[in-house]
C-alpha cells in the first residue's frame, strides 16, 4: 500500500537562477515521480531563498529608480510571486515526466498562506538576511525611511534582515488535502508559505515581513495532512556527526532523544542541518508510526525503501 508523503525540497532542487531552475526541476521531477510510481500520494514544499531575494532586489531597484511612481513591494508579496513562478516550473516538469511514464495524476500549485504568531519572539530578533548588499549610507536611509533592520554581512556590505517565526496554521489546508485525496501532486507552502498574521478585523490576514523556514512548514503540513512520511531532500545522502572533522560519522537512524543530544552538542549547523533534524524530530514524535527521512534528492525512493538516508523515528 502506498504512503502519504510530504517532501521538502532543498535549494539544490531548484538552482540559483531562472536558467538553472529550468534544468534542476527536470531532475527534481524524476525523483518525485519515482515515488508516485510506487503508489504514493505526494505533496511538495520548496524553498525560495535565491528566488525571493532576486524578486526583492528587483523591486528595491525599481523603487529606487523612480520613487514617485513605484511604491515598496512588501516581502509577503515577493514571496507570493516566488511561489507562482517556481510552481509554474515544477508543474510543467512533473506533468511532462508523468506523461512520459504514462502516469495519470493531476499536478497543482496552491498559493499558500501560513499563519504565524505576531507575538513570536523571532519578530523581536530578526536574523534572516534577504535582498541585495548595500553601503552603510544606503542601509541607514532605508532604516530611516522604511524602518527596516540591517546587519553587516561578512565584510561584503549591509543586508536587510527579517524575522523567521514558526508556522502555526496552513490557511489553505482544506484545499491541499482535497487535491491530494484526488490524486494530485500538490506544490504548496512554497518558501515556507506566505507569512500572515490575523488583524482582528473582518477575519483579515495581513502579510508579515518575515520568512518561514520551509522545513518547519513542511513538518506542519505533514502533521496536518496526517502523512506517513516527511522526506527532507538536501545536498547530502545522510546526516553526519562531526561533519567535515576527524571522527565524522554518517547516521542511518536517529531516535528523537539521540537527535536532541546531538543538538545540545552543537553538531548541526543553524540554518542548514539543524532545522531539518528538528523538523524530523517534531514529526516523528507527533503520532505513533510516523517516520521522517533526510537524504539526497535522487535517492528519495531508495530512502523510503530503507536503503539509504537517515531515518528519524520514535
Amino acid at each position: 500500500m502506498g504512503k502519504k508523503i510530504v517532501i521538502a525540497l532543498g535549494g539544490n532542487a531548484l538552482g540559483k537562477n531562472l536558467p538553472e531552475q529550468a534544468i534542476a526541476v527536470r531532475n527534481t521531477a524524476v525523483a518525485i515521480v519515482d515515488l508516485l510510481e510506487q503508489g504514493n500520494e505526494v505533496a511538495v514544499v520548496h524553498g525560495n531563498g535565491p528566488q525571493v531575494g532576486m524578486i526583492a532586489n528587483a523591486m528595491t531597484e525599481l523603487t529606487r529608480s523612480d520613487p514617485e511612481r513605484y511604491i515598496p513591494c512588501p516581502l509577503s508579496v515577493c514571496g507570493a510571486m516566488s511561489q507562482g513562478y517556481i510552481g509554474y516550473d515544477l508543474q510543467n516538469a512533473l506533468r511532462e515526466e508523468m506523461e512520459c511514464r504514462g502516469i495519470r495524476h493531476g499536478v497543482t500549485t496552491v498559493l499558500t498562506q501560513v499563519e504565524v504568531d505576531p507575538a513570536d519572539p523571532a519578530f523581536d530578533n530578526p536574523t534572516k538576511p534577504i535582498g541585495s548588499f548595500m553601503t552603510l549610507d544606503e542601509a541607514e536611509a532605508l532604516k530611516r525611511d522604511r524602518d527596516y533592520d540591517f546587519v553587516e554581512d561578512a565584510g561584503r556590505g549591509y543586508r536587510r534582515v527579517v524575522a523567521s517565526p514558526k508556522p502555526k496554521r496552513i490557511v489553505e489546508l482544506d484545499t491541499i488535502d482535497c487535491l491530494v485525496a484526488a490524486d494530485h501532486v500538490v506544490v504548496c507552502c512554497g518558501g515556507g508559505g506566505i507569512p500572515v498574521v490575523p488583524t482582528g478585523e473582518h477575519n483579515h490576514l495581513k502579510g508579515a515581513a518575515a520568512v518561514i523556514d520551509k522545513d518547519f512548514a513542511a513538518e506542519l503540513l505533514a502533521e496536518s495532512l496526517d502523512a506517513d512520511y516527511l522526506v527532507i531532500l538536501t545536498a547530502v545522502e545522510k546526516v553526519a556527526v562531526n561533519y567535515g572533522k576527524p571522527g565524522e560519522r554518517w547516521l542511518d537512524e536517529l531516535s528523537p532523544d539521540e537527535a536532541r543530544g546531538y543538538i545540545a552538542e552543537g553538531q548541526f549547523a543553524p540554518g542548514s542541518m539543524l532545522p531539518k533534524v528538528e523538523a524530523c524530530v517534531n514529526f516523528a514524535e507527533s503520532k505513533p508510526g510516523r517516520s521522517a527521512l533526510i537524504t539526497l534528492l535522487d535517492r528519495a525512493a531508495d530512502g523510503i525503501a530503507g536503503k539509504t538516508g537517515t531515518v528519524v523515528r520514535a
